[in-house]
């Protein structure tokens, strides 16, 4: 399957190193969270926080290496943001078929209120369309400055 000129493999092989980082700050958050730290140091490792520097980094990547264009961008976001919400999600799930509670279905981090199917729904609903929105729109702007401060030039044969 195709998108934007690309086939798919050639996204994830692009993004799996911001897959990973996303992943990793992840499984840090869930580990300081069950070793009781700080608070401040829980809330410090943030999944959407590493989601939107990868989508950042993914913009850096797709400019130095000619991937593409604003298209492309659209694209690397949604991607990094639906992983992103996938591994949140999984978690709250994990807290449904356990019972065991863990720091993304903790209420501190969450609307009060919400059961765990709505705040999973939620996650991938608003979650991955505003974190898409707001991510593309970040992307292609910055996309457009890098193209106007660091032109990388015409590809040369060979290259």
């Amino acid at each position: 399957m195709r998108i934007a000129g690309h086939e798919i493999r050639e996204y994830f092989r692009l993004l799996a190193p911001l897959f990973g980082l996303i992943a990793a700050v992840w499984t840090l958050r869930l580990v300081l969270a069950a070793t009781q730290a700080p608070p401040g140091v829980v809330r410090a490792c943030s999944v959407s926080v590493t989601g939107a520097i990868s989508v950042l980094l993914a913009v850096l990547l797709i400019h130095m290496r000619r991937f593409g264009g604003y298209l492309d961008v659209a694209v690397a976001t949604l991607f990094l943001i639906v992983w992103e919400q996938v591994l949140i999600s999984a978690a709250i799930a994990f807290t449904i078929l356990t019972g065991i509670e863990n720091v993304y279905s903790a209420p501190e981090y969450s609307f009060r209120g919400l059961g765990h199917w709505q705040h999973i729904a939620g996650h991938m609903t608003f979650g991955v369309g505003s974190g898409t929105l707001l991510g593309s729109l970040m992307g292609c702007l910055l996309l457009w400055l890098l193209r106007k401060m660091v032109p990388l030039g015409e590809k040369h044969a060979g290259a």
